[in-house]
């Protein structure tokens, strides 16, 4: 479906003395939304009562972080919360065009396919085996999840946050391990803009908000399959095949991020007992968000503080709750602590992205570079970087597979589907992409590109794609934290609990150490790709670049863990 995206559009806000009622700016024209940053140290509360005085209506609040999402007329609102010592930012919402396509590339990387202190832990769960179509997971063997499983499979009380597109819990593979109870969904569907343009086309469901079992997006489910399938003897497993899936949902149908949704998950994953947050993103408009970057006006830049702002105090949230963040380094095939010029952003509306110096001292892409993350390199089966992948020495943790359609140069490997990644996919998404049709059977373009198709005797059928991206990556490293959680992790009731800074130290002080390639310098020219894509491992056997502290490990974190968790 076409896409539109609903674009923050910022106003500086200067601290001044309130003007009297009489003096203040008249309110007129339709309501449209805003949201409104706390000064740090202000309640929301405040923010939520500067709100009210400048005539606006309050519509969600998010106290951990100070964000307010408030309705008010689209005139004279901004320049009468100006006066209030109590706000940072003001932020009005409008609706502006965007393409589906554009907003799924950056999440995955589309290529021309052939069409703490342990405490009293209750009685080991049972073993888990391997499902029919694992054996095309080579991902899963390459972190060893096939070995640890038969030691530590994960434990149910253990919760992984999926942040993303949604996740399809009726999915025969997700259900068994799906916590309905307490996914969520941050997100509202925006059907069309007041032009009358689609954005994210009809609503499915009553209410214009998906129920928080659905994605439309496929990402999500995606990324939920490597991190949990079941091991039931059915289609796919995943790294932790015993541990819960729990749905937060920040992303749109159209695939982008939206600042307030993504705060509402991260805090509510930290008061929810969330144990792991998976996040393979980056919050849109803007790649990098940058302060004061010159080439951007005062409104762009106000827009970017906000994003650093919000995100900072969500992160910090979120860990002192006792979450793990782990997440995609990105797609951007670029030194992170060097980046290259930013092309892409704003990311929306379209034909507004400019070309950017990007100042790696003050500019942060959100979330990875945010407090508080373990940031994932992707690879490919043969072990090698995926030249799509961003590394560096600046923000790598460790390295996972996540697929790499051009491995093998050379090979009749190359550029074949079983270099990617496989993991569940939503039937809905297929039969929309038009890769299964109405009576549930694959294409010929389903069939060309990969996806699969298994049942059970009692009908039940579920659906598989191959993917590729660092967003394939984080989710290998995410079930390894979850199984470090389930072997490691404090035991009371029906929680657990585990230091995220603990679960940090085991995944990368288990991680198969993983050195730089010789020469150094790799380049992707014969596989296709420019000069851009050329890049050079800096470090050494234990901690560099490409790998970080190495490539996650499942057996060595849930067997040789237990000195780093204490």
């Amino acid at each position: 479906m076409l896409a539109l995206l609903a674009v923050p559009v910022f106003a500086v806000v200067t601290v001044v003395s309130m003007p009297s009622a009489a003096a203040q700016p008249e309110l007129s024209g339709k309501t449209v939304e805003y949201s409104v940053l706390a000064r740090d140290g202000v309640a929301a509360g405040k923010a939520e009562a500067a709100v009210k005085a400048a005539g606006g209506k309050v519509v969600r609040s998010n106290p951990a972080v100070g964000l307010v999402t408030a309705t008010a007329p689209e005139n004279g609102f901004s320049q009468r919360l100006a006066g209030s010592q109590d706000v940072l930012y003001a932020s009005r919402t409008r609706v502006i065009g965007q393409s589906p396509d554009r907003a799924a590339d950056k999440r995955v990387v589309k290529e021309a396919q052939e069409k703490g202190a342990k405490g009293a832990k209750a009685k080991a769960a049972p073993k888990a085996g391997m499902d029919p179509l694992d054996g095309q997971l080579w991902g899963l063997t390459a972190v060893r999840s096939n070995l640890s499983r038969t030691e530590q499979p994960g434990d149910r009380r253990v919760k992984v946050g999926i942040l993303d597109t949604g996740v399809d819990g009726s999915h025969p593979d997700i259900a068994p391990n799906f916590d309905a109870a307490l996914s969520r969904n941050f997100t509202h569907d925006i059907p069309t803009d007041e032009l009358g343009q689609v954005v994210d086309g009809p609503c499915e469901f009553r209410g214009c908000v998906d129920p928080a079992n659905w994605d439309d997006g496929g990402h999500g489910t995606h990324v939920a399959g490597t991190i949990a399938a079941a091991a039931n003897g059915f289609g796919v497993s995943g790294v932790a095949p015993n541990v819960s899936i729990v749905n937060i949902r920040g992303g749109q149908d159209s695939g982008f991020f939206f600042l307030q949704p993504v705060v509402d998950a991260l805090t509510y994953a930290g008061d929810s007992g969330i144990d792991v947050v998976n996040m393979s993103f980056f919050v849109d408009p803007w790649l990098y968000n940058c302060p004061d970057n010159p080439a951007d006006s005062p409104e762009e830049q106000a827009q970017q503080r906000t994003i650093i702002t919000a995100m900072t105090r969500a992160l910090n949230y979120a860990h002192r709750k006792g979450v793990t963040n782990v997440v995609a380094l990105g797609n951007q095939h670029e030194d992170n602590g060097n980046p290259l010029p930013d092309r892409t952003s704003p990311d929306f509306p379209d034909n507004t992205a400019k070309v950017r110096t990007v100042d790696n001292a003050t500019c942060r892409s959100l979330p990875v570079e945010g407090p508080h993350t373990i940031g994932v390199s992707a690879l490919g089966p043969s072990g090698g970087k995926a030249d799509f992948s961003s590394y560096g020495l600046e923000q790598i943790s460790v390295s996972a597979p996540g697929g790499y359609f051009r491995d093998y140069f050379g090979t009749p490997r190359f550029r074949t589907n079983e270099n990617l990644i496989l993991s569940t996919y939503p039937k809905n998404v297929g039969v929309a992409d038009g890769n299964i049709d109405a009576d549930g059977n694959v294409t010929p373009d389903g069939v060309a590109v990969g996806v699969q198709k298994a049942c059970k005797a009692n009908g039940a059928c579920g659906y598989y794609q191959f993917l590729q991206g660092t967003s394939m990556a984080s989710p290998h490293a995410s079930g390894v934290a979850a199984l470090i959680v389930s072997e490691y992790g404090r035991y009371s009731g029906n929680k657990v609990t585990m230091d995220p800074d603990k679960v940090q130290r085991v995944l990368e002080g288990t991680a198969f150490e993983t050195p730089c390639p010789e020469p150094r310098t790799v380049d992707y020219l014969d596989e296709g790709r420019d000069a851009t894509f050329t890049a050079t491992c800096q470090g050494d056997k234990n901690f560099n670049g490409f790998y970080g502290n190495g490539v996650v490990d499942a057996w060595a974190a849930v067997t040789q863990g237990g000195r780093y968790a204490h």
